[in-house]
């Protein structure tokens, strides 16, 4: 199974790591690292089995790949699980211990916040391991430079069907408000686009919706609703063959990971008439955030950089009209582009810590 698995994705290397006395069971996959060392988070999660913590961070891993490599960023993409409850099992010893899993990888594998783990999780890690980002004394809270690019990724959507980059009376719903995707409702209400949100947290709904004077729409009836834009924002695989049918946008272009089900709904989309932004394009200004503070830089060149996500994705946008095929088929072709470059000249590739 493993074997398998690893060997369908072509990836480098898939690291099991266990401490019985605080109950770390991880797995640490690192799927490419030929533009530099691979950097992505670490997911605390309750896991149904150990084959479903497999599956997640196999294919998070390849998705941080072409993520970092779409993004023109020196890197490589991994990704790593933490199998169990949070609140049970999440203690300073347990962290540290992972910390240690971290750093006898010799600095391939960097690691962030993700679901579950925060800035304090990594102030932690960082005890015992220097392979690791989103401390609090780097570049800060990724989600509004996240959101940034975002709203500059929607804008190229908008350029490209509606032949404007005003969001004036642009109907935009928002699922899930998460940190970015209340960043993402702020962005978009100060600019004129008329949005409406959804969550299962009924509190949360109404209160963005009272601070920034947006509608609301019940999660049970988010796909239903007509929209210029539909931006996915809370969990994965939320485009699928029951949800498409529903859907009443011209775009799909959201903040989730993986909001395809299968790859094969991008075409699905397509022969809908419904423009998608691939996620791990539109979304990276996470992962931007997160490679300054590695490499050098500053908030307000992350800022600029989850800027330009727009541009990059008008290009694939453009390339996908040309050879007639999808969005997410030209951002591949670009991404594998860039690392096939690299892996012939060896000129970007960085060394690890």
């Amino acid at each position: 199974m493993v074997f398998d698995s690893v060997d369908d994705r072509g990836h480098e290397q898939v690291s099991y790591f266990t401490d019985p006395e605080t109950g770390l069971q991880a797995i640490v996959a690192i799927h490419d690292t030929t533009l530099g060392p691979s950097l992505g988070g670490t997911r605390f999660y309750d896991y149904d089995t150990e084959d479903d913590a497999l599956e997640d961070v196999l294919r998070l891993s390849e998705a941080m790949t072409y993520k970092a490599a779409a993004a023109d960023l020196p890197l490589g993409g991994g990704k790593a699980v933490i199998m169990g409850k949070p609140d049970d099992l999440k203690t300073e010893d347990l962290l540290e211990a992972y910390g240690r899993a971290v750093d006898r990888l010799g600095g391939r594998y960097i690691t962030s916040v993700d679901v579950n783990t925060g800035v304090e999780d990594m102030e932690t890690v960082r005890r015992t391991t220097d392979h690791v980002v989103g401390t609090s004394d780097g570049l800060g809270n990724p989600s509004p430079i996240t959101a940034h690019g975002v709203f500059n990724g929607i804008r190229a959507c908008v350029e490209h069907v509606y032949d404007t980059d005003s969001f004036d009376g642009l109907e935009v719903v928002v699922q899930g408000l998460g940190k970015v995707g209340e960043s993402l409702t702020a962005e978009l209400a100060d600019h004129g686009a008329e949005v409406t949100v959804s969550d299962i947290d009924e509190d949360h709904v109404a209160a963005v919706a009272d601070e920034y004077g947006v509608d609301t729409v019940a999660p049970d009836e988010v796909y239903d609703a007509s929209c210029d834009v539909f931006a996915p924002c809370a969990v994965g695989g939320v485009i699928n063959d029951d949800t498409i049918p529903q859907l009443d946008c011209d775009i799909v272009a959201g903040a989730a990971n993986n909001v395809l089900a299968e790859r094969r709904h991008a075409e699905v989309l397509r022969e809908e008439g419904i423009v998608y932004a691939p996620d791990y394009v539109i979304n990276a200004g996470g992962l931007i955030t997160v490679a300054k503070e590695h490499l050098g830089g500053t908030r307000e060149e992350a800022f600029d950089e989850a800027a330009a996500i727009g541009d990059r994705l008008s290009e694939m946008i453009d390339r996908a009209e040309r050879r007639d095929t999808t969005v997410l088929a030209a951002a591949e072709e670009y991404a594998e582009e860039r690392i096939e470059d690299a892996d012939s000249t060896d000129e970007t590739a960085i060394p690890a810590e």
